[in-house]
């Protein structure tokens, strides 16, 4: 028999046999395709089961009326894969949910899909409302779940009795005290930049506003949060400041890459390996400050003695200055197993990243409008002049700020138009009551800043920059839940108080000093929404100093 095979095959021309092959190899390559066919639409099917609840709940709500699972996936994937639009997937949810708003913003709400997820997007005030006031939705929104890997779960990405009691032990630490504390570190950072701003703006005429003012404001949240100097400004080479930097742009576009949320998968490509370097680096600094602050707080004070005095203002220790690790390292002292030292990593490199990127974006973005509005920006100098007359090396104090009031309004008004974080969500882990309607379990709910700051009921013609808005004769009535750019309800930003106050100092500090004139319009520049809204190829202003003849 098996010489019998080998006198066959011997006998076939080798041309027959590729041949023979050749048919084997697309037969069988047409069996597999189509069994990947018949996969794919069992696949599919199931999926659509799985969805037929959540749909029948949902159906009446507005929004696409069939939709298939992943479609959205698919379209974001294909535009963020194009090599020339690297920022692809960033720019096309917004483009994307604009055209929605269009469609259905009479009805505050509609609903789309991302996989099998049902999401329902928000952006009328009442809704946003129900959703933030109650304590059932307090768990965010699977997009956090990629900051896991940096920050753990802190208090930005925490729920559950974690987060709770975390809220409660971090307050304290935010109320206007560490503004009195820093108040001073603040204001010398941001007269840093001002004459980075200067100088950079007069050898190039002009400068891209948003890496100075990151640096600026990553200086400020190092010293407030760690109480180390970094000097980020002076030395953007620092090991740390080139890995949160470059961290920063890393995560940027893994969110703009879906296959880039599996882990797995990311950690294997050579951007994961890259990001998990940058994270060792942040990581090893953290860990090291907090070491050597433990090991000075323990030299300065003996733990029993300094946890009796806490909360004695005549202490010498109450009375220095105590950045957020300080709070910290006390209760890890009270009980080391409430809060480890890993814990208190997580919380430092949580508020590192919360406290100087989204601050750095709406400092840019006001800084930006400032330029744009002679007349705006001229009722800032004129309320400057009479707070601070030609000094513009005295420090802005806390009095000083109680007066800036038409500057606050700009800022408000510049939040409303630019929120620095565009979008925010909320998880329903049970069945949801949100206008009438029951979400099921699973469904995420998103609150649109963006979109819910242009409602033209609240806001009359919410394009234009109007900071007058924000005048207390002009906001009585307005309803409460219109305008919430640091969130609102018991998750709302623990450091708002402290993000206004810095936004108030830095800018007032740049415009003592100078006029400005941005160089690109409103249309010209693009956005980016990502975790916050970002400009798409930064916004170019030029510092022109108060004493030039020329006109801003």
């Amino acid at each position: 028999m098996i010489q019998w095979v080998i006198n066959e095959v011997t006998e076939v021309s080798p041309t027959d046999l590729v041949l023979g092959l050749s048919c084997w190899a697309l037969k069988w390559s047409a069996y597999l395709c189509a069994l990947s066919v018949l996969l794919l639409g069992c696949f599919l099917a199931v999926a659509r089961c799985m969805q037929w609840k959540s749909l029948k709940q949902l159906e009446h709500l507005p929004g696409s009326r069939e939709m298939l699972p992943f479609l959205n996936d698919y379209i974001m994937f294909k535009a963020c894969s194009q090599p020339d639009n690297p920022a692809g997937f960033g720019t096309l949810v917004l483009s994307t949910l604009s055209g929605l708003h269009a469609c259905f913003q009479k009805y505050g709400m509609h609903r789309n899909y991302s996989g099998l997820t049902p999401i329902v997007i928000i952006y009328r005030a009442d809704f946003v409302e129900e959703l933030l006031r109650s304590n059932k939705v307090l768990t965010k929104g699977g997009e956090y779940n990629l900051l896991h890997s940096w920050l753990g779960t802190g208090l930005l990405t925490s729920t559950g009795n974690k987060w709770r009691s975390r809220r409660r032990l971090f307050t304290p630490a935010f109320h206007f005290r560490i503004l009195e504390d820093f108040s001073s570190a603040i204001n010398s950072h941001s007269m840093v930049l001002a004459d980075i701003l200067g100088k950079k703006s007069l050898d190039h005429n002009g400068v891209d506003v948003v890496p100075k003012v990151t640096l600026c404001t990553l200086d400020i949240v190092c010293e407030t949060i760690m109480g180390k100097v970094l000097n980020a400004q002076s030395n953007e080479d620092l090991a740390y400041v080139k890995a949160l930097l470059r961290l920063s742009e890393l995560f940027l576009e893994r969110t703009m890459n879906p296959l880039a949320a599996f882990e797995s998968i990311y950690r294997m490509t050579a951007k994961g390996k890259e990001y998990n370097h940058c994270l060792d680096i942040l990581h090893a600094f953290t860990r090291q400050v907090i070491a050597e602050r433990k090991n000075d707080m323990k030299a300065t004070i003996d733990t029993g003695s300094l946890l009796r005095t806490e909360d004695d203002s005549s202490s010498t220790f109450t009375k220095q200055k105590r950045p957020f690790l300080d709070l910290l390292l006390l209760e890890h002292f009270k009980d080391g197993k409430n809060i480890t030292e890993e814990d208190i990593r997580e919380e430092v490199d949580t508020f590192m990243f919360e406290g100087h990127d989204t601050t750095a974006v709406g400092i840019s973005w006001a800084l930006f409008l400032i330029g744009l509005s002679p007349a705006e920006q001229q009722k800032i100098h004129d309320e400057l002049d009479f707070i601070f007359g030609d000094d513009t090396e005295r420090h802005v104090t806390i009095e000083d700020m109680k007066e800036m009031r038409y500057r606050e309004c700009v800022i408000k008004e510049s939040q409303r138009l630019y929120p620095s974080v565009p979008f925010y969500s909320r998880l329903c882990e049970e069945p949801f009551e949100l206008g009438g309607t029951m979400l099921p379990k699973g469904t995420v709910v998103q609150v649109s800043n963006y979109f819910l700051h242009r409602d033209p009921k609240v806001f009359p013609k919410p394009e234009e920059f109007r900071p007058d808005r924000f005048l207390p004769e002009n906001s009585k009535g307005r309803h409460p839940f219109a305008y919430v750019p640091f969130s609102a309800g018991s998750r709302n930003c623990i450091g708002q108080k402290f993000a206004m106050s810095e936004e108030k100092i830095v800018i007032a500090n740049i415009l003592r000093q100078y006029k400005l004139q941005s160089l690109d319009q409103r249309d010209q520049v693009g956005l980016i929404a990502d975790m916050v809204l970002r400009p798409k190829g930064g916004i170019r202003i030029k510092f022109i100093p108060k004493t030039s003849s020329k006109g801003a």
